[in-house]
């Protein structure tokens, strides 16, 4: 029904940046959000950032609060996360979300779709 694929991630040192992108292609809604969320290695997934696609408001978890920017291109139904001042805890495969509704939550669970995801490493 919805497809999502991620891209940009890579390995870089910590301070760099990176830009990852979700394209997102089938069927479409009259009011959805997309989330980004990241798992490290061991560790359970967690929120990052989330846009709602109709207006525009976002939100961050704390750890990436002025660091990330998340933001979406409507003609190219793309969602990016522009990542800077990266850091080794921002490691982890970074996985892009759809939910079906208004509000962007920090909820995974809330989601209805999700890409396959995009490794990021960062090195000390």
């Amino acid at each position: 029904q919805v497809q999502l694929v991620e891209s940009g991630g890579g390995l870089v040192q910590a301070g760099d940046s990176l830009r990852l992108s979700c394209a997102a292609s089938g069927r479409t809604f009259t009011s959805y959000a997309m989330g980004w969320f990241r798992q490290a290695p061991g560790k359970e997934r967690e929120f990052v950032a989330a846009i709602s696609w109709k207006i525009g408001n976002t939100i961050y978890a704390n750890s990436v609060k002025g660091r990330f920017t998340i933001s979406r291109d409507n003609a190219k139904n793309t969602v990016h996360l522009q990542m800077n001042s990266l850091k080794p805890e921002d490691t982890g495969v970074y996985y892009c979300a759809v939910r079906a509704g208004f509000a962007p939550v920090v909820d995974g669970s809330r989601y209805d779709y999700w890409g396959q995801g995009t490794q990021v490493t960062v090195s000390s």
